[in-house]
């Protein structure tokens, strides 16, 4: 497969944050779900303690970050599943996870598919807009973007008031250097970040608001 443009020739930090804004969806045949990205998170490659392909590590299960930029990394942690992209080039095991989108489309099935779950608490995590979209399985692991249910919309995006990059989640402060890099980029303001205050919310969710 040769590498999607948008996925590679820069860095994955900057992949990472150009993907925020943009509509994440998933056709389930009879409706699209979707949501606008509002939180991702950059994993480095081999160098990068906190990727799965720290120090060269490569297996069946992690195989998708060695594809080419586009290609779908989906991966399981006990029981929820998570959505990755490959960023660069073949063999150079980087990626971006998608870590939150603020819903959009197909809102009453995702809902029923949280078990009825709503409000910030459908989409506001990895594991959670997954399982939003009935994802079951790693069935579509290894899949090329294009070739594959998903969609993210590479020609436009929403206009964002500011991005701030912390620290990324989840990572063990046993190596407080990764542990610490601020690879985790958030639209500043918008209610379905994970871990948001409320204090810290805004209005119009971190995006500039387009008059008609």
């Amino acid at each position: 497969m040769k590498a999607n443009p948008f996925f590679t020739n820069r860095s994955t930090a900057a992949i990472a944050q150009d993907l925020l804004g943009r509509r994440l969806s998933f056709d389930i045949g009879k409706e699209i779900l979707s949501g606008t990205i509002v939180e991702t998170e950059a994993y480095v490659g081999v160098k990068d303690r906190a990727a799965h392909s720290f120090n060269g590590r490569r297996s069946q299960a992690n195989e998708g970050l060695y594809r080419a930029g586009g290609t779908l990394y989906i991966y399981s942690q006990r029981q929820y599943f998570f959505f990755d992209v490959a960023t660069q080039q073949e063999n150079e095991p980087e990626g971006v996870l998608i870590r939150a989108i603020e819903p959009e489309t197909g809102i009453e099935t995702m809902i029923k598919n949280r078990h009825g779950k709503n409000g910030t608490l459908l989409t506001n995590g990895p594991g959670k807009m997954m399982q939003a979209f009935g994802i079951t399985s790693r069935k579509w692991d290894l899949h090329p973007l294009q070739d594959s249910p998903f969609d993210i919309d590479l020609n436009h995006k929403k206009k964002i008031e500011k991005i701030i990059a912390l620290p990324r989640v989840g990572v063990s402060q046993a190596d407080p250097k990764w542990a610490k890099k601020e690879l985790r980029f958030i639209v500043s303001g918008n209610p379905y970040v994970s871990d948001i205050k409320k204090k810290d919310i805004k209005e119009n969710h971190g995006f500039v608001l387009t008059k008609n």
